[in-house]
């Protein structure tokens, strides 16, 4: 591209695009997810029907703002993005009856995998998440 002299921009290649739905004859009324991400990816989230509490944290050991977190709401309304860096664990809670979640993904390098990934429990205390549920329905690996 030509008349740039600094690149503030970056290119990237999407290697996934996932759409996701979420109702209640399958997950009830609120569903909690772990948080899991890999160490080289990038993630753009965002919530096309129904409404999410979407919480990011910094799992970066040498970060200043290591295991702070922060919240927003995505729905369909506000029409929300969060642009994820590596390094970041996220996760959602389900507030509607029906949601419809996607993201894209990109990474450097091989396709990242489980060996590649970092978990933190939903409801660690080093983090102290305000999650709006109290007893979110878990998938076994996340209990």
């Amino acid at each position: 591209m030509k008349g740039y002299k600094n690149k503030s921009y970056m290119l990237v290649n999407v290697f996934s695009e996932e759409i996701k739905t979420f109702t209640p004859d399958v997950f009830t009324d609120y569903r909690g997810e772990l948080w899991t991400t890999w160490k080289k990816e990038w993630k753009l989230v965002t919530c096309l029907y129904g409404e999410l509490y979407f919480v990011v944290v910094d799992n970066r050991k040498d970060s200043m703002t290591y295991l702070e977190w922060d919240c927003a709401i995505l729905n369909d309304k506000n029409r929300k993005l969060v642009l994820i860096p590596p390094g970041f664990g996220n996760s959602f809670c389900v507030l509607s009856d029906y949601s419809i979640f996607m993201y894209k993904w990109s990474y450097k390098g091989k396709y990242p995998d489980v060996k590649d990934q970092f978990t933190l429990k939903w409801n660690d205390p080093k983090i102290g998440i305000n999650w709006p549920i109290d007893n979110p329905i878990l998938q076994s690996r996340d209990k």
